[in-house]
């Protein structure tokens, strides 16, 4: 296996565990609110608040990581994000009160926000020309992790108790940190080498694209969110009443977020043969629908729904990772996944307290179906503005470009 071929692994690898270790909370609660009430009470929304803190910072942690990097090298850093998150889940698994519970989520959400600004930048850059397919496999990795989160914890807390669900994926992802450790550092400019260089984009068109990027960040973070969380509450409440059926629960949440990682993998093939613009709008298209829908259906065509808003949701953060890759040069790059990203997970932060807040309020999850509509017609906005250029498949056209040509100064006529 090549050096870029291993650093994908690894990469791939971190975006699993990033997802698996934030949602394991969202099913893990409707097993602590039966197994353990005499020290966390038997109510779904103040047990999962005590994710906030997690996704707080998850959110801000993730603005330092660029200027980090450049001080203690990426290789460390993810070597820390390995280490740092599965000891925090192997914490979270020996938690015997609230606040131990809340502490060791947040050091979770601290080593977690590594991964998104360092091992998005790493993987363009390992991947070459071809970084939608290599972003939409990447994304498939990261929704095996929110697919398995539900599943795996459902099934590790009916068998064994909701400790060894923090536990034992904990224990895996520091094993993966110490074989990572005997990796040697990736080297970048190696890489590239033979690359074409990366065209100069007018800078009205680059602020344009960024100007929409980040307000997609700021709302796709929560919808991207609160849906995970809820996935697990949904198929209780709509599919598996009883609580003696846990796993089961897990397992249509699994079904459901399966689709999303299908969608990634095609939408990363996609990008690469099409603008961006053409594959984002069809996905904005059918999410508000798809919600609005979702607020009310009962009975198993919740499924299919759950499995349409999934899809929509992953294949839009394919497209919005490759936004920054073909509008953001290399030397920028980590420094504006890091701004992108702390947008997003700060939008991502208020998802907790905003479905448990929703769901006490109402007694069910059909209010906050309708709130994440609408934040939805938003990010369908946002589609609708992004610029849509072919000069994204052919870079050497946007030296030919009319925001080019405009800018440059005319050239006097010869006497």
């Amino acid at each position: 296996m090549s050096p870029n071929s291993r650093q994908i692994a690894f990469i791939n690898t971190a975006h699993t565990f990033t997802h698996y270790s934030l949602l394991i909370l969202a099913t893990a609660v409707l097993a602590i609110v039966q197994q353990d009430q005499a020290a966390f009470g038997g109510e779904y929304g103040p047990i999962l608040a005590l994710g906030t803190a997690m996704f707080v910072l998850y959110g801000l942690g993730s603005l330092p990581m660029g200027w980090l990097a450049e001080r203690l090298g990426r290789k460390g850093m993810m070597t820390a994000f390995f280490l740092g998150t599965g000891g925090g889940m192997m914490l979270a698994g020996w938690a015997g009160s609230p606040i131990w519970l809340m502490t060791a989520l947040a050091l979770m959400g601290a080593f977690s926000a590594i991964y998104h600004p360092i091992g998005t930048a790493m993987l363009v850059e390992a991947a070459g020309p071809r970084v939608g397919r290599a972003v939409g496999i990447n994304g498939v990795f990261g929704n095996v992790g929110v697919a398995l989160a539900p599943v795996v914890t459902a099934f590790l807390a009916a068998r064994l108790g909701w400790h060894w669900a923090f536990f034992v994926p904990g224990a895996i992802c520091v094993a993966v940190g110490l074989l990572y450790l005997r990796e040697p550092a990736f080297d970048a400019s190696h890489a590239a080498k033979g690359a074409k260089p990366f065209p100069e984009i007018p800078a009205v068109v680059v602020r344009r694209a960024v100007v929409i990027l980040m307000a997609i960040a700021a709302v796709s973070g929560l919808v991207f969110n609160a849906f995970t969380l809820l996935i697990p509450k949904l198929m209780e409440e709509r599919l598996a009443g009883s609580p003696d059926l846990l796993p089961v629960v897990g397992l249509l949440a699994f079904l459901a977020t399966l689709c999303g990682g299908l969608t990634q993998y095609t939408v990363g093939q996609l990008i690469d043969r099409n603008t961006l613009k053409a594959v984002f709008l069809p996905l904005g298209v059918v999410l508000v629908p798809a919600l609005l829908a979702l607020s009310f259906v009962e009975g198993w065509l919740v499924l299919p729904l759950a499995g349409i808003v999934a899809a929509s949701i992953f294949g839009q953060v394919t497209v919005n990772d490759t936004m920054t890759a073909r509008y953001i040069a290399p030397a920028l790059r980590a420094k504006l996944y890091s701004i992108r990203f702390t947008v997003g997970f700060l939008g991502a932060a208020c998802a907790s307290p905003l479905v448990g807040f929703l769901h006490d309020a109402t007694g069910n999850l059909a209010l906050a179906m309708v709130v994440l509509a609408g934040f939805g017609s938003v990010t369908l906005a946002c589609a609708l503005l992004f610029p849509n250029r072919r000069e994204e498949l052919a870079p050497e056209m946007w030296a030919r470009s009319p925001e080019a040509l405009a800018t440059r100064p005319a050239v006097a006529p010869a006497e």
